[in-house]
């Protein structure tokens, strides 16, 4: 049998760090509300980079990147539609000899991903992959909708995978969709059907129905777990260590429950990094290696939901390896403003959204709707 075992890891976190104050100076918010409500204090916001992310992964397997065969780029959050972002990573990465997709299923993106380059892997089709889950969430928040101003952040981590014949890396998995109730995440604003309606790239709105989400999210990641440890022949008691989606702490402690899982064998970020979709497992999964959370061998979960809505729950066998074989010098460029100047400058920009209300409230399906 042919295995990908998860052999580098590395993350690139934005410098700049946006709290609840912060958010408070132009919401009607305090931190008080925030935490008892989501668990979130703070969330990075400026500049990301899956490039950084991608040669520290390499660095730490040991990699040059003109070893990777496969480049997959997780998320929602794209520089530009055509060409895929992945290839974009190739370029600057200097991996010439890597085919190049990106996967969004929103903030399951980067689980997606570790299940499409898992299964080229052990099909041979590829031996050595990069999978990266990343978000740039700020330049296209709703700023003035304190539903979801407070809950995401930005972010970037990846993961490299090699072929070998050691039963590592990701042995079960359960993915799904409950589309039935897609409509309860939506950002409006992005897309082909606001395409010359004279919509500013840049405005958006976003229907999120919370309740709703937050029901679904307990109960499919929940389902979702299960379905999966049943195919390992597993039940949680077996699970080492949790790495779930960090959308909500409320979500998580709502998942733990219902699946059986301690909460002391869940690993948290969510208080620092808020929810940074496609990039919030990814990360996590480096900062428990990092605070020596994950031991050799160890059986890990990573349950996570998303917009469509995407679910999926993923059992990953650890190997012997828990330290980087090496580190690149690969950095973020400096950020010359706060996070708060950064965003206030994104508020500051909507100021025509008058103009883009009219475009947001079209029929949301292309072919729905009349050409102009």
């Amino acid at each position: 049998m042919v295995y990908a075992a998860i052999t580098g890891w590395g993350k690139c976190m934005p410098p700049a760090v946006l709290t609840n104050a912060d958010l408070a100076t132009f919401l009607d918010t305090t931190d008080e509300w925030i935490v008892t409500r989501t668990g979130m204090r703070e969330r990075r916001i400026s500049h990301v980079s899956a490039t950084v992310a991608g040669a520290r992964a390499l660095a730490c397997a040991g990699l040059a990147p003109a070893d990777l065969d496969l480049i997959v780029y997780g998320s929602c959050s794209y520089d530009e539609q055509v060409p895929n972002a992945a290839s974009g990573v190739q370029v600057r990465l200097g991996a010439a000899n890597a085919a190049a997709m990106d996967i969004n299923t929103a903030c399951t993106s980067f689980l997606y991903g570790l299940s499409a380059a898992t299964a080229l892997v052990r099909t041979g089709v590829v031996r050595n992959a990069l999978v990266i889950g990343v978000e740039l969430i700020s330049p296209y928040m709703d700023w003035s909708n304190r539903n979801v101003a407070v809950l995401f952040g930005d972010g970037a981590a990846a993961v490299v995978l090699q072929a070998g014949e050691r039963e590592e890396g990701l042995i079960g998995e359960h993915l799904g969709c409950q589309a039935d109730a897609r409509q309860t995440l939506r950002i409006r604003g992005m897309g082909c059907a606001y395409a010359n309606r004279n919509v500013l790239y840049g405005h958006t709105q976003w229907d999120f129905d919370g309740q709703e989400i937050y029901r679904r999210a307990v109960k499919g990641m929940a389902q979702a777990t299960g379905r999966a440890l049943a195919k390992c022949g597993l039940d949680a008691a077996a699970i080492d260590l949790v790495v779930p989606h960090q959308a909500n702490l409320r979500i998580i402690e709502g998942v733990a429950k219902l699946a059986h899982l301690p909460m002391d064998k869940v690993f948290l970020t969510v208080e620092r990094y808020a929810n940074m979709s496609a990039a919030t497992v990814p990360v996590a999964l480096v900062e428990a290696l990092e605070a020596g959370r994950v031991r050799p061998g160890a059986l890990l979960l990573a349950p996570a939901f998303g917009g469509g809505l995407t679910l999926c729950s993923h059992v990953i066998r650890w190997g012997e390896r828990v330290t980087p074989l090496g580190t690149s010098p690969a950095e973020l460029p400096p950020v010359t403003r706060s996070a708060l100047e950064i965003v206030n400058g994104y508020r500051a920009l909507a100021a025509r959204r008058a103009e883009s209300e009219p475009g947001l409230q079209a029929p949301v399906f292309a072919e729905s709707r009349p050409g102009p």
